[in-house]
């Protein structure tokens, strides 16, 4: 340990020396109105054993004392960067991307940082033997009211660290997003010859709001050209609090997540065709059904919920694909997903006739013949909430 920290320091006068010299990392710290989070957060990257990176703080226009904050760092690799006016989050991120001038980019919000002093220096050993990785993340800690409140479980993508096959990845992660936005520190070329972050996203008749999707976007292009390294130790803290963007969701915004959300699979399909990937192609379009059928069933963003009715479902569906069979396979499992919900409020009759609907579209859904079976009166429903039961009690 001694070794390691005196070869930071020396890491450290190298850099305070070359100045001028492109750093290998640069950290873009974003802050909009968190200056009294912003030490906490910029002091855990200049813990870091690995010394050779510069610190980018994007200040978004803040109206708080985030200058004063930014000014008070003494280490000459912190940079201090006030937009001219109000970006928005992706726009500031983009920007910052732009103005770094590292090998890896390594973007975190002010209001995050880094739980461990060797993190940068596992991954920058990592992705510098390994030239196929195109990014590097790890699972998180979340902080309420500045405490650990433990492991944020849908960021654990495995048990072990490892390097994991683009594709593979991609199949995993166009089911959900596991990628703690805060944990990535991706190479440059990534930003510079695959995207930056989308502001819209262009997909069949409708230009879509990337504000809530962005990050997942963004890391199913990188996996489709580059392969993914991950650690299992949690390494990074995310903090949950009210001024955090995923935590102010209006019914304007609920809807943007939707739309988002319903997007990303249907473009990266687009993206896979192109390439001729017939395989991932294919299981886009079931990452594709499953995002429908989540919610037609009724889907959790924080603290609101949303489901698709038929008629909007009909017209996103309509949008995706121009084949009738493909949208007769999405339909099958949109319409046994609405029957769960419908069953959950008790609406036997409607619930029977969307399983019945289901079952119209693809005959070979076992499950929701079994389903059916169970929403035909008082027996049905005691069957099945003794198969749920028994569940709980084998998992």
């Amino acid at each position: 340990m001694a070794s390691r920290a005196n070869d930071s320091a020396d890491q450290n006068l190298g850099i305070a020396e070359g100045a001028n010299r492109a750093p290998n990392v640069s950290f873009v710290v974003l802050c909009y109105k968190l200056a009294h989070l912003l030490s906490e957060c910029v002091n855990s990257i200049l813990s870091q054993t690995y010394g050779d990176f510069e610190v980018l703080i994007m200040d978004d226009c803040s109206p708080d004392n985030t200058d004063e904050v930014a000014k008070s760092f003494r280490d000459p690799r912190v940079k201090y960067v006030r937009n001219d006016k109000n970006l928005g989050f992706l726009r500031n991120e983009n920007e910052g991307v732009r103005l770094s001038r590292g090998k890896y980019v390594w973007i975190i919000s002010a209001d995050d940082y880094l739980r461990k002093d060797y993190i940068l220096q596992r991954y920058v050993e990592l992705m510098e033997k390994h030239s196929n990785v195109g990014f590097s993340f790890c699972s998180g800690v979340s902080v309420k009211g500045g405490r650990e409140t433990g492991v944020l479980e849908y960021s654990r993508y495995r048990r072990q660290d490892g390097i994991v096959g683009g594709h593979a990845f991609l199949r995993k992660l166009l089911h959900r997003n596991f990628v703690l936005a805060p944990s990535v520190m991706a190479r440059r070329e990534c930003y510079e010859k695959i995207s930056l972050y989308p502001i819209e996203l262009a997909w069949a008749d409708l230009k879509i709001d990337m504000v809530w999707a962005a990050d997942w976007y963004l890391w199913c292009l990188f996996a489709l050209s580059f392969d993914v390294a991950y650690f299992a130790e949690p390494m990074v803290c995310y903090r949950e609090h009210d001024l955090s963007i995923s935590s102010n969701l209006t019914q304007e915004t609920l809807t943007l997540c939707v739309t988002a959300d319903i997007a990303v699979p249907w473009s990266i399909r687009e993206k896979a065709i192109e390439r001729g990937l017939k395989k991932l192609s294919k299981d886009c379009l079931i990452a594709v059904a499953l995002e429908y059928a989540r919610h037609g069933e009724s889907k959790r963003y924080r603290g609101a919920m949303s489901y698709m009715n038929v008629t909007e479902f009909e017209e996103s569906l309509c949008r995706g694909t121009q084949s009738e069979k493909e949208r007769n396979w999405i339909r099958a499992r949109f319409y046994s997903a609405r029957g769960d919900r419908l069953f959950n409020e008790g609406n036997l009759s409607a619930a029977r006739n969307s399983y019945l609907e289901s079952l119209r579209r693809d005959p070979l859904l076992m499950k929701t013949y079994a389903k059916l079976v169970c929403s035909l009166g008082k027996p049905g429903i005691y069957l099945r909430a003794l198969l749920r039961s028994g569940r709980r009690l084998f998992n």
